[in-house]
């Protein structure tokens, strides 16, 4: 395949949670021309067979490649365990940038070496965060808390990031891992940004409560400004960046409603960008695959 510098950065999720990486993405790599896919229509991915991700990973993959993407980052914690391999491999010319929960760092500035990790189920089933953790545990002597967080996902993407039923879900899954010493807690899921208020103020609550308080708060790890550091430095590597001084451009396509995702838009991202709504057949994409898509201005559109 060939790669222009001109080219666009497909980032997909199975909903809105990308948008959270997609956010720092934009704040590090202004000039870039972004596209961002929610694959809301086959969402959730989390209670999805491991091959039927790959599957549609490498249906989006394939999507984004057809219309001169440059780079695939999978915003996607799930998508990333299950798939990232299979996607470099279908394509090692293409830039592929995943996300996984940020261990390493969590560990390093953990005081008690007790990191909570709050993940879909999927994630913290699969081999590729087993590999993570003893690397991790390996090398810093940290004890990692694994929390499945069924649920939350959902909540974020209803956009309920403040209602109650949301604070008491949030409640129940952090204070356990609070309770068994935990000092820092990762956000292993690129939803849960979205929540890191309620998250703290949870945290705060038990801080407050607890008879020897914390002589510090707890600290919450967020990849997504790493996953966006990375990106640049890749395309950096491979002179695959475009000119600094061009402004570059946001568009956005779902399997799922458009009005959703623009919506989802304006409330996490605060902006207004036009959305396709596209239809791809698993394993492959179909004829959607020859629409344009808005707001490239003239590049390959993705």
């Amino acid at each position: 395949m060939t790669v222009s510098f001109e080219g666009a950065i497909g980032v997909f999720d199975s909903g809105v949670g990308g948008l959270s990486v997609l956010r720092h993405i934009r704040a590090a790599l202004p000039a870039e021309h972004l596209v961002y896919f929610s694959d809301a229509g086959f969402a959730p991915y989390g209670d999805k067979p491991e091959a039927a991700i790959v599957n549609r990973a490498l249906a989006i993959a394939a999507f984004l490649v057809q219309h001169g993407a440059k780079a695939v980052v999978v915003a996607c914690n799930t998508a990333t365990a299950a798939a990232i391999d299979a996607i470099r491999q279908r394509y090692p010319a293409l830039t592929v940038v995943g996300v996984e929960p940020g261990l390493k760092p969590a560990a390093e500035c953990s005081v008690s070496r007790i990191v909570g990790v709050l993940a879909t189920s999927r994630t913290l089933a699969s081999a590729r965060f087993a590999q993570l953790q003893a690397q991790v545990t390996a090398s810093t002597g940290a004890r990692f808390l694994l929390q499945p967080c069924p649920g939350l996902a959902d909540q974020i993407e209803k956009g309920e990031l403040r209602s109650l039923a949301t604070a008491r879900i949030v409640e129940r899954l952090v204070r356990p891992l609070l309770e068994q010493g935990a000092d820092t807690l990762v956000l292993g899921c690129t939803h849960y940004p979205f929540v890191q208020t309620l998250i703290e103020a949870a945290a705060s609550r038990f801080t407050a409560s607890s008879p020897n308080p914390a002589k510090s708060p707890v600290t919450l790890i967020d990849t997504g400004g790493a996953v966006a550091r990375q990106l640049g430095a890749v395309l950096r590597l491979r002179s695959q960046l475009r000119d600094a001084t061009l402004p570059g451009t946001l568009s956005a396509c779902t399997s799922g409603s458009p009005g959703t995702l623009s919506q989802a838009l304006r409330h996490l991202l605060a902006v207004t960008v036009p959305v396709t709504a596209l239809t791809l057949a698993t394993g492959a994409p179909d004829n959607a695959a020859n629409k344009a898509l808005p707001g490239t201005h003239g590049v390959s559109p993705v």
